[in-house]
C-alpha cells in the first residue's frame, strides 16, 4: 500500500509516518532525504522542479520495494501534497503495481505548526533548509483542496491517539 502523507510544514506528518512504519514494519520514503543523498548543499534549488525529481524517484523506490514485497506500506513524506497533480503522480505510480493507496492529511492550528518549525530550525533537527513558517505560509496560501478520499488527522491530539486514528484508516 501507498500511503501519501499530506499537510502543511509542520503539522506532524514524518512524526506520525515514522511512527506508522515502526508499527506496520512499512518503509519511510522522505523528499528531503532523498534530496540530501543526491544534490551537494550548493546543488539544492528547494524548487518544485527539484521536488518533482525527488518524487519520481520516491515512486521507482516505492515501486522496487513494493514488486518485492507488495503487502508492505510504504509511506511517502516530505511533501505537502499540496497540488492536485502530486497526488495525481502517485495515483498513476500505484495503479500498473496494483497497490491500494490511502491519504492522511495531518493537520493542526497555525500556532501550534509555528511553534513546532521554530523548535525544529533551532534545534537544526530537520533535512530541509528552507523549512520555517514563511513556507508554512506559502504552501498554505496555494494548498489545493483534497478531494480524494482521506482521513484527517489533527495532530495536536495526542500521538497515541494519531497512531490508532491513521492505522484504522490502513486497515
Amino acid at each position: 500500500m501507498i500511503i501519501l502523507m499530506a499537510g502543511l510544514p509542520g503539522t506532524g506528518k514524518s512524526t506520525l509516518a515514522r511512527e506508522l512504519a515502526a508499527r506496520t514494519q512499512g518503509r519511510v520514503l522522505s523528499k528531503d532525504e532523498f534530496r540530501h543523498s543526491l544534490f551537494l548543499p550548493h546543488e539544492i534549488e528547494y524548487s518544485a522542479r527539484q521536488d518533482d525529481f525527488c518524487q519520481t524517484l520516491m515512486l521507482e523506490t516505492a515501486g522496487y520495494l513494493l514488486r518485492r514485497d507488495p503487502a508492505r506500506m510504504i509511506f511517502l513524506d516530505g511533501r505537502p501534497f499540496s497540488r492536485r497533480y502530486q497526488i495525481e503522480n502517485v495515483l498513476q505510480a500505484a495503479a500498473p503495481l496494483h497497490q491500494p493507496w490511502r491519504i492522511l492529511e495531518c493537520v493542526c492550528s497555525e500556532e501550534a505548526a509555528r511553534h513546532r518549525l521554530e523548535k525544529d530550525s533551532a534545534a537544526s533537527t530537520h533535512p530541509a533548509g528552507n523549512r520555517d513558517y514563511q513556507l508554512y505560509l506559502e504552501v498554505k496560501a496555494r494548498f489545493e483542496t483534497i478531494t480524494l478520499a482521506k482521513t484527517v488527522i489533527d495532530t495536536e491530539q495526542p500521538l497515541a491517539t494519531c497512531i490508532e486514528q491513521a492505522l484504522a484508516a490502513l486497515r
